[in-house]
């Protein structure tokens, strides 16, 4: 056969029952695949970084909670508003724990937390809170921004979603 023949039947192949359902097959494995176990996303801000940079692109696994629940340290996608807005933060403490930031430590149950993922200085400061029943307590990596403007707190553990990827 030769090279202009190959390359045609390549990119133009003959329309057939086999390659219809082949290629809706595909589509079908493609959309619940995409839509209910790897969501593509794209990272927006600084508030994970540097584990997460801003415009990184990453993949949100939603079955990794299907028989086991988010622990401390783990990184998780929370629903924000619907599943189209998600927050991607670390898991730092769990249901009864106290939760505390002292000249930018983390507390949790009184013990220091050594963060090594954290690279930025904090100068956070946050009064003793408990995590109450069904919830988690997240926070970002980036603690240089200042704690009025950071997103993080308590959250129902039910909100999330999946874990990233990579």
């Amino acid at each position: 056969m030769a090279t202009g023949s190959i390359l045609r039947q390549f990119f133009l192949p003959r329309i057939t029952k086999r390659y219809l359902l082949r290629i809706l097959l595909v589509a079908l494995f493609s959309y619940v695949f995409f839509s209910l176990v790897c969501t593509p996303f794209r990272i927006k801000g600084h508030s994970m970084a540097p584990t997460y940079m801003d415009g990184g692109f990453n993949f949100c696994f939603k079955l990794r909670y299907i028989f086991s629940r988010p622990e401390r340290g783990d990184i998780v996608a929370i629903r924000l508003a619907g599943e189209r807005v998600m927050l991607l933060k670390r898991v730092v403490a769990l249901e009864g724990d106290v939760v505390e930031f002292r000249n930018g430590d983390l507390y949790v149950n009184e013990d220091k937390i050594d963060e090594v993922y954290t690279r930025y200085p904090s100068d956070w400061n946050l009064a003793p809170r408990t995590v109450n029943e069904g919830h988690i307590y997240v926070v970002g990596d980036n603690r240089s921004v200042s704690i009025d403007i950071h997103r993080f707190g308590q959250t129902p553990a039910d909100r999330v979603v999946g874990v990233p990827l990579w």
